[in-house]
């Protein structure tokens, strides 16, 4: 424990508020994993890490100031036990339990109730009657409430989709949520009291990086901005639709100067922008050489468009690109990683968010000059290309 708290102060660059450091002390992490934990390889990949052969490992690993997968569907991590860094990060930002002179939250909901370790750092911090969490996957709400009665705390914990917040509670002080999202459902809004707040990991098909801190105001409408830090799994959703995008035939060709790396090689600011402007569209690196030496390909998640951008492995200055669909996705992203470029190359502590009463979402961004460069994006959506 006295590294796990050495890790997280490094990390945070600050000291740990005493109620914290007492909450995580009282909270032990390896109570809420499973006997099976899944880490990274070094290779992109994942490999299994099991209490029953190797124990040492098991707990060194719940331990560590890193994420822990605890679930797969189909193949992919579906549910994970976040970073302890990230999770406290994120309960500062929301004003839980810091500040002597603030009134403390008589009311948090947690969206996303996970392993359980979370909402258990909420009922240590402001006790079990303060608290409410849902999970949307039946068995991990079980297994989470099994892990908290183990540990001794009693939140309120239901089942049921996060998306909706949980009225039967409602109206709260502070909403937690622990999964990323590209929008916030007009429930999250709905339910918070006016100068509550709502804080949750972004999301957007191109970059998933980033947090949000919006304060609810009058008549259903929340403010707020984003903060550089955490990337966290996407919500899902009940009944979501995963059949992937119909093909196309028509292929424009061409040639750009804009390097694929530019928009695709971690530039974070670059990429968030990039996810706010050009909504939808997500890309992959394809290096096996089948096409090209290096192939940045870009699709759009809910239509049959792509594009592809090609390095032949010697020209740094010239890229082919082929374009396909009724979307000119690189032309898109040229489009935005220029307007980007004019607003001077924002960061993402620049960016601001605003929920009208209709759940429009609206983006700009401060600059030196003030406010400038608003994306407005589509109804109840962040993000778009349309300047106004």
């Amino acid at each position: 424990m006295d590294q796990l708290l050495a890790d997280v102060t490094e990390l945070l660059g600050r000291q740990l508020p005493p109620e914290y450091e007492c909450a995580l002390r009282t909270v032990p992490r390896h109570l809420f994993l499973p006997s099976r934990l899944w880490l990274r390889d070094g290779e992109g990949g994942y490999r299994p890490c099991d209490r029953s052969t190797d124990p040492n490992e098991w707990l060194t690993a719940a331990y560590t100031d890193t994420p822990l997968v605890t679930q797969f569907t189909d193949g992919l991590p579906s549910s994970s036990a976040s970073m302890p860094s990230m999770v406290l990060r994120t309960l500062l930002l929301a004003g839980i339990g810091e500040a002597a002179d603030e009134v403390r939250p008589r009311r948090v909901l947690e969206l996303g109730t996970g392993t359980g370790f979370n909402a258990a750092l909420l009922c240590a911090l402001l006790g079990d009657g303060a608290v409410s969490t849902v999970e949307l996957d039946p068995l991990l709400a079980a297994q989470a409430a099994r892990n908290l009665q183990t540990a001794g705390f009693a939140p309120v914990a239901s089942c049921g989709d996060a998306a909706a917040g949980w009225q039967p509670r409602a109206p709260y002080e502070r909403v937690i949520a622990t999964f990323s999202v590209d929008r916030i459902p007009p429930a999250w809004v709905q339910q918070t009291v006016v100068g509550g707040r709502i804080v949750t990991p972004w999301t957007s098909s191109w970059c998933r990086y980033g947090t949000l801190a919006l304060t609810a105001g009058p008549d259903g409408t929340a403010h707020g901005r984003f903060h550089a830090f955490a990337s966290f799994m996407p919500m899902r959703r009940s009944g979501q639709d995963t059949a992937g995008p119909a093909a196309v035939s028509v292929r424009r060709k061409g040639v750009t100067s804009l390097s694929p790396w530019l928009v695709a090689g971690g530039d974070l600011d670059a990429e968030f922008h990039l996810g706010l402007a050009v909504p939808g569209a997500s890309f992959a690196w394809d290096t096996s050489g089948e096409h090209a030496p290096a192939r940045l390909h870009i699709a759009d998640d809910e239509g049959p468009s792509w594009a592809a951008v090609d390095y032949d492995g010697h020209s740094a200055d010239r890229f082919t690109v082929i374009q396909a669909g009724p979307r000119l996705l690189w032309d898109e992203i040229t489009a935005g990683y220029t307007h980007w470029e004019t607003l001077g190359r924002p960061r993402i502590g620049q960016y601001r968010l605003s929920v009208d009463t209709a759940g429009e979402h609206t983006v700009w961004v401060e600059t030196g000059r003030g406010r400038s460069g608003i994306v407005r994006g589509r109804q109840g959506e962040a993000g778009g290309g349309q300047q106004t």
